[in-house]
Protein backbone atom coordinates (compact mmCIF):
# COMPACT_ATOMS: atom_id res chain seq x y z
CA UNK A 1 0.00 0.00 0.00
CA UNK A 2 1.40 3.00 -0.93
CA UNK A 3 1.01 6.25 1.00
CA UNK A 4 1.18 10.18 -0.18
CA UNK A 5 4.02 11.83 1.73
CA UNK A 6 4.24 15.59 0.73
CA UNK A 7 7.89 16.60 0.74
CA UNK A 8 7.88 20.18 2.57
CA UNK A 9 10.81 22.47 3.37
CA UNK A 10 11.22 20.85 6.67
CA UNK A 11 12.99 17.75 4.66
CA UNK A 12 16.37 20.26 5.60
CA UNK A 13 16.43 19.02 9.02
CA UNK A 14 16.36 15.82 8.26
CA UNK A 15 20.27 16.44 6.39
CA UNK A 16 20.77 18.49 9.18
CA UNK A 17 20.32 15.46 11.49
CA UNK A 18 22.62 14.20 9.50
CA UNK A 19 25.08 16.41 9.38
CA UNK A 20 24.99 16.92 12.98
CA UNK A 21 25.89 13.42 13.46
CA UNK A 22 28.71 13.81 11.39
CA UNK A 23 30.28 16.54 13.93
CA UNK A 24 29.03 14.54 16.73
CA UNK A 25 31.22 11.54 15.72
CA UNK A 26 34.35 13.88 14.59
CA UNK A 27 33.88 15.44 18.32
CA UNK A 28 33.44 12.16 20.32
CA UNK A 29 36.08 10.33 18.38
CA UNK A 30 38.82 13.57 18.70
CA UNK A 31 38.05 13.87 22.29
CA UNK A 32 38.20 9.41 22.55
CA UNK A 33 41.43 9.52 21.18
CA UNK A 34 42.42 12.54 23.23
CA UNK A 35 41.19 10.28 26.60
CA UNK A 36 43.45 7.35 25.20
CA UNK A 37 46.48 8.81 24.17
CA UNK A 38 46.89 12.57 25.97
CA UNK A 39 45.06 11.74 29.36
CA UNK A 40 46.99 14.48 31.12
CA UNK A 41 45.34 17.59 28.86
CA UNK A 42 43.81 19.98 30.57
CA UNK A 43 40.26 18.91 29.71
CA UNK A 44 40.97 15.60 31.89
CA UNK A 45 43.03 16.80 34.71
CA UNK A 46 40.65 19.52 36.21
CA UNK A 47 39.49 19.46 39.56
CA UNK A 48 35.67 18.72 37.99
CA UNK A 49 37.30 16.06 36.04
CA UNK A 50 35.81 12.45 35.96
CA UNK A 51 37.80 11.43 38.62
CA UNK A 52 35.85 8.50 39.23
CA UNK A 53 35.98 7.01 35.65
CA UNK A 54 39.00 5.11 34.05
CA UNK A 55 40.17 7.56 31.42
CA UNK A 56 41.27 4.94 28.82
CA UNK A 57 38.07 3.22 29.39
CA UNK A 58 36.26 6.40 28.82
CA UNK A 59 38.30 7.11 25.70
CA UNK A 60 37.36 3.82 23.89
CA UNK A 61 33.56 4.68 24.90
CA UNK A 62 33.62 7.82 23.19
CA UNK A 63 35.74 6.34 20.24
CA UNK A 64 32.81 3.44 20.05
CA UNK A 65 30.32 6.34 20.16
CA UNK A 66 32.03 8.24 17.71
CA UNK A 67 31.97 5.39 14.95
CA UNK A 68 28.55 5.09 15.86
CA UNK A 69 27.52 8.31 15.01
CA UNK A 70 29.32 8.19 11.83
CA UNK A 71 27.84 5.22 10.63
CA UNK A 72 24.20 6.51 11.52
CA UNK A 73 24.75 9.83 9.72
CA UNK A 74 26.02 8.04 6.43
CA UNK A 75 23.06 5.42 6.26
CA UNK A 76 20.60 8.40 7.25
CA UNK A 77 21.37 9.96 4.47
CA UNK A 78 19.28 7.01 2.63
CA UNK A 79 16.50 7.92 4.54
CA UNK A 80 15.82 3.75 5.23
CA UNK A 81 13.66 3.25 8.56
CA UNK A 82 15.91 0.68 9.98
CA UNK A 83 18.62 3.72 9.47
CA UNK A 84 15.83 6.38 11.31
CA UNK A 85 15.90 4.03 14.31
CA UNK A 86 19.37 3.37 14.51
CA UNK A 87 19.75 7.32 14.73
CA UNK A 88 17.31 8.07 17.40
CA UNK A 89 18.98 5.20 19.64
CA UNK A 90 23.10 6.38 18.90
CA UNK A 91 21.65 10.02 19.40
CA UNK A 92 20.10 9.07 22.67
CA UNK A 93 23.04 6.75 23.96
CA UNK A 94 25.08 10.11 23.10
CA UNK A 95 22.96 12.50 25.17
CA UNK A 96 23.25 10.27 28.27
CA UNK A 97 27.24 9.63 28.04
CA UNK A 98 27.62 13.68 27.18
CA UNK A 99 25.33 13.67 30.70
CA UNK A 100 27.77 11.73 32.68
CA UNK A 101 31.00 14.36 31.53
CA UNK A 102 28.47 17.16 32.57
CA UNK A 103 30.53 17.92 35.94
CA UNK A 104 33.63 18.35 33.69
CA UNK A 105 32.80 20.46 30.99
CA UNK A 106 29.51 21.34 32.02
CA UNK A 107 28.28 23.96 28.74
CA UNK A 108 30.12 21.79 26.12
CA UNK A 109 27.83 18.59 27.84
CA UNK A 110 24.45 21.18 27.33
CA UNK A 111 25.32 21.71 24.12
CA UNK A 112 25.66 18.59 22.56
CA UNK A 113 22.57 17.04 24.11
CA UNK A 114 20.83 19.68 22.53
CA UNK A 115 22.29 18.83 19.14
CA UNK A 116 21.42 15.37 19.96
CA UNK A 117 18.16 16.56 20.97
CA UNK A 118 17.73 18.52 17.82
CA UNK A 119 18.95 15.13 15.96
CA UNK A 120 15.96 13.20 17.37
CA UNK A 121 13.55 15.31 16.64
CA UNK A 122 14.32 15.82 12.88
CA UNK A 123 14.79 12.65 12.48
CA UNK A 124 11.68 11.33 13.96
CA UNK A 125 9.28 13.89 13.35
CA UNK A 126 10.71 14.73 9.65
CA UNK A 127 12.46 11.72 8.67
CA UNK A 128 9.61 9.82 6.44
CA UNK A 129 10.13 12.67 3.83
CA UNK A 130 13.91 12.00 3.62
CA UNK A 131 12.85 8.40 2.52
CA UNK A 132 10.76 9.62 -0.12
CA UNK A 133 13.47 12.16 -1.10
CA UNK A 134 15.56 8.34 -1.53
CA UNK A 135 13.56 6.97 -3.53
CA UNK A 136 12.24 4.48 -1.42
CA UNK A 137 8.33 3.70 -0.58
Amino acid sequence: MMTDVRVTGWTGWAWFASILLFIGAAIDLFYGFMAIFAPDTAYFVSPKALVSFNLQAWGWWSVIIGVLLLLAGIFLVRGALWARIFAVIIAALNAVTQLMSLPAQPWWSIVMVTVDLLVIYAVTVHGRELKVLAGED
